[in-house]
Parts: C-alpha cells; sequence; structure tokens
C-alpha cells in the first residue's frame, strides 16, 4: 500500500506539500497540486483523515454526545444532522453515555474529544455550569438540542408549552382525572424535558382549576416497557383516569396497547394522547403534539457549519414550533 512518503518522492515535493495539495489548502501552485493529485491516484493513495489534521489543524469531525443512540429522538437528530454534515465533508463520532457517570464525566470534561472532533453536538442532556465551561474550553463551536445553553447554538421546542397543549386538548374534551407517565423526578440524565414536560402538565391542570394529583402521576422513563408498567400502574388505582398524557409517543403507544389488552376502548373508555408525532403513531391513530424532530438535527448542523466557518458570529438559540396533531386516541368524556 502506498504511502504519503511514496507520492511525496514520486512528486518531487515534501511530505508537507502533498498533504496541502491533497486537501485543497494554500500556499501549493495549481501545477504542482495538479501533479501530487496524479500521482496520488495512480498510487492509489488515499490520505487518512489524522494526515489531514497535521496540516490543516481540522480533523474533519463532529463529535456527538448524547445519552442514548438507539432510542428514535436522538437517532433521528443525528441522522438529519449528519446528512448535511457529511454533505460538507465532517463526519461523525458518536459519544452514546447511557447512565454512567464516569461516561458523562468524560465527555464533558473535554479531554476525550478535544484534538479529534472541530465542533460538538449535544443532544437532549442538560449540562452543568462546570461542564458547559470544560466542554467549550476544549477548542470549537458546541451545539445543543433540546436546551438552551449561555454561549452555545441551540435549537429546542418549548416542552413546557407542548404539555400544556396535550393537557388542554383533553380538558376541552370534558376529562377532569387525567393520569401522566413521564421520566424520573429526579432525571439522571439531568435532562430538560421530563421536568419540564411534567411542569406543563401539571401547571394547564391549574389553569383549569384541577388540583395535580400525585397518584396519576407514573414514571414511564421514555421507553416502552415503562409505559406500559406505568400504565397498569394507573389503571390499577381505585379510581382510574378517564385520560392519560404520555410525555412521548413510546409511552402513550404502550399505554394504549396495555389498555386494549385489558378489554378497555381507546378512545371509548380512556383516551390517550403523547408528544412527537413519531413515525409509528399514525399506525396507533394516536393524537399526539407534534415536533419537528429532523428540522431540529438539521438546524443544529446548520448553526455549527456556520459557527465553523464564521467563529465570531452570534450563537443563536432557536425555538422550533410545535402542533397538535388530532387523530383517534382522544374522545370527548
Amino acid at each position: 500500500m502506498s504511502t504519503i512518503k511514496d507520492v511525496a518522492e514520486a512528486a518531487g515535493v515534501s511530505i508537507a506539500t502533498v498533504s496541502r495539495a491533497l486537501h485543497g489548502l494554500p500556499r501549493v501552485s495549481e501545477a504542482t497540486r495538479q501533479r501530487v493529485l496524479t500521482i496520488a491516484a495512480d498510487l492509489q493513495y488515499v490520505a487518512s483523515p489524522s494526515a489531514a489534521g497535521l496540516a490543516s489543524g481540522q480533523t474533519m469531525a463532529v463529535g456527538v454526545v448524547a445519552p442514548f443512540i438507539n432510542r428514535w429522538f436522538f437517532a433521528a437528530v443525528v441522522h438529519s444532522a449528519e446528512e448535511l454534515l457529511r454533505a460538507a465533508g465532517y463526519d461523525l463520532l458518536l459519544y452514546s453515555l447511557g447512565t454512567d457517570a464516569d461516561e458523562r464525566r468524560r465527555a464533558f470534561s473535554g479531554n476525550v474529544l478535544r484534538k479529534r472532533v472541530d465542533a460538538v453536538l449535544v443532544l437532549g442532556l442538560q449540562p452543568t455550569p462546570e461542564e458547559v465551561a470544560a466542554l467549550s474550553s476544549a477548542g470549537g463551536p458546541v451545539a445543543i438540542v433540546g436546551v438552551a445553553v449561555p454561549g452555545w447554538a441551540s435549537v429546542r421546542i418549548d416542552d413546557e408549552a407542548a404539555a400544556r397543549t396535550a393537557v388542554r386538548h383533553l380538558v376541552d374534551l370534558g376529562h377532569r382525572r387525567i393520569g401522566y407517565i413521564g421520566g424520573e423526578p429526579h432525571d439522571p440524565l439531568h435532562s430538560a424535558a421530563p421536568a419540564d414536560r411534567l411542569r406543563g402538565y401539571r401547571e394547564e391542570l391549574r389553569a383549569a382549576g384541577i388540583a395535580p394529583d400525585q397518584q396519576l402521576e407514573a414514571v414511564g422513563g421514555f421507553t416502552v416497557r415503562g409505559g406500559m408498567d406505568a400504565m397498569d400502574a394507573l389503571l390499577a388505582l381505585a379510581d382510574p383516569p378517564t385520560a392519560v398524557f404520555a410525555a412521548s409517543d413510546e409511552m402513550a403507544m404502550a399505554a394504549i396497547h396495555v389498555a386494549r389488552r385489558t378489554g378497555m376502548q381507546v378512545p371509548g373508555d380512556i383516551s390517550v394522547i403523547g408528544i412527537d408525532n413519531q413515525e409509528m403513531s399514525e399506525l396507533f391513530d394516536l393524537t399526539t403534539v407534534a415536533q419537528p424532530v429532523d428540522a431540529q438535527g438539521v438546524l443544529a448542523a446548520e448553526l455549527l457549519l456556520g459557527a465553523l466557518s464564521e467563529p465570531n458570529r452570534p450563537r443563536p438559540s432557536v425555538t422550533v414550533p410545535t402542533s397538535l396533531i388530532v387523530r383517534g386516541s382522544t374522545a370527548p368524556l
């Protein structure tokens, strides 16, 4: 296999000149660039990303830090962001943290990403001030999806407002005993969405003159299995809800499955609404508050590319709109 040294010797130039010619960098004449490209093709030499970094100081990679990559929301954001970034010549390095505190510390310290990426995209995590400072000092712009962070470009929905829209829909249908399926009260991921959606649920109940009842609040963990267990718990109450708001479509679809498994009619016996407009929600005829997930990934990628091309430009905070989609899982009491 040919090396960059072989190309340099055949072209009669230095290794640094070969690297600059192959990666379109300045201080190389057009004649020299064409000679290097021709020789590299003849020798079937392919430049490595690390070699490009030595000459340009760029890695042509973007780091993505997310709690999970295998869940629908995060996968959809990564996919849409990757399409735009790949077209601009960037690869993605994925860091899936799960609930491991040590992995989170490593990722947000900046050390694991330093000199390996040109920019960072953070998904669905609420960083502490110390984490913001550490990751910002690692070099390169940072964008975040799901929360606003001063100094970082951000893209998000108003989670509290989206939750209020869902609950208002149920209240307008005449429901007064409305259950809630959401995340952990003290989210181990330090994510903003679970707390904001719970707050929106409670505030909209109060606005309708309904006192929130913690017996009607169940933890589903934003998973299908968790949503099923939470719905089982709600239906086991002595006075179960007539409607359920789930803080994600996965949990809402799980709730519908459990209700039907127990012989209940949806929406005849119980109404169910979610948030997301996940691709399977139409199959379940699920009423939901839709958020533009793909658009959030594209916007975040655009903000990073803009910051890379103009490092001194302001870092905007973008809140994208949500919308109520009424289907067949909700009906008047």
